[in-house]
């Protein structure tokens, strides 16, 4: 019954964006480039959604992420591309394909036999590098995360955490000398490695580098925000205050909502 139902909705979108397609100026306008800003700016804001822990609003932006993937499939089929059909058949072909442990004979252990079997079936069906399917605009961030746990689906990974903050050390050293030298690119350089260490030493403590640092902005945007409000409420704007002055405030802030 609840499959059915799903199955309702779905094809009621479908004869929606079927309507919007040949009825509406605007929709009857957008082309695959004039949807791919709008789309990614949907996928921010379901991250965002996913950050605040807001089921509410991942409810409103994974309706918001199918329209846009059932509209894909719409101008696809006008450019005889391909059909939605022939999209979902896609993706259920090869998850049966990458899961030969449920729907063949491949025993494994656990979750992470899964991942390397997942990368080693992608190599067999033609990918040239286990690297090959990271996105190039993916934010540094993520992408850098991405990379590190491709490499790791062929063994190319640090023994343990000890190892890698070792790592993050050693680059840290590197970048102060870069900095000492006053050498601009070298300093980039290291920069680079060194949030590239941190980056694979937040793996490491099983933590999302990139949900940690969106965090911590939205900490700052909390806390600096509330620092203004007090600098007014004290007849005193920010640019008129000294440093002492403000991080006062600050540290007052900070007591006061340790958590945010």
């Amino acid at each position: 019954m609840q499959q059915q139902a799903v199955g309702e909705a779905f094809m009621r979108l479908v004869t929606i964006m079927d309507d919007l397609r040949e009825k509406c100026p605007w929709d009857k306008k957008q082309t695959e480039q004039t949807l791919r800003p709008l789309t990614i700016e949907e996928m921010y804001e379901l991250a965002d959604a996913i950050t605040e822990n807001d089921w509410k609003g991942i409810k409103e932006e994974l309706g918001d992420l199918l329209l846009h993937i059932v509209f894909y499939a719409k101008i696809g089929a006008e450019q005889q591309q391909f059909t939605l059909t022939e999209a979902i058949n896609g993706i259920c072909e090869k998850l049966i394909s990458r899961h030969p442990h449920i729907y063949g004979d491949v025993q494994v252990k656990d979750e992470e036999e899964v991942k390397q079997n997942w990368e080693k079936l992608k190599l067999k069906e033609g990918k040239k590098s286990v690297l090959s399917g990271v996105p190039v605009s993916l934010p540094a961030v993520v992408k850098a995360t991405r990379l590190q746990e491709k490499a790791r689906q062929v063994g190319f990974e640090w023994d343990n955490r000890d190892q890698v903050w070792d790592k993050v050390t050693e680059e840290t050293e590197e970048l102060h000398e870069a900095v000492a030298a006053n050498e601009k690119h070298r300093i980039e350089e290291e920069f680079g490695d060194l949030l590239f260490s941190l980056i694979n030493y937040a793996r490491f403590l099983q933590i999302d580098a990139e949900n940690a640092l969106e965090k911590t902005n939205k900490k700052f945007i909390s806390r600096f925000t509330r620092m203004e409000q007090v600098a007014l409420q004290q007849g005193k704007p920010l640019a008129d205050m000294t440093l002492a002055e403000m991080d006062a405030i600050w540290n007052s802030i900070k007591k006061q909502n340790p958590d945010n």
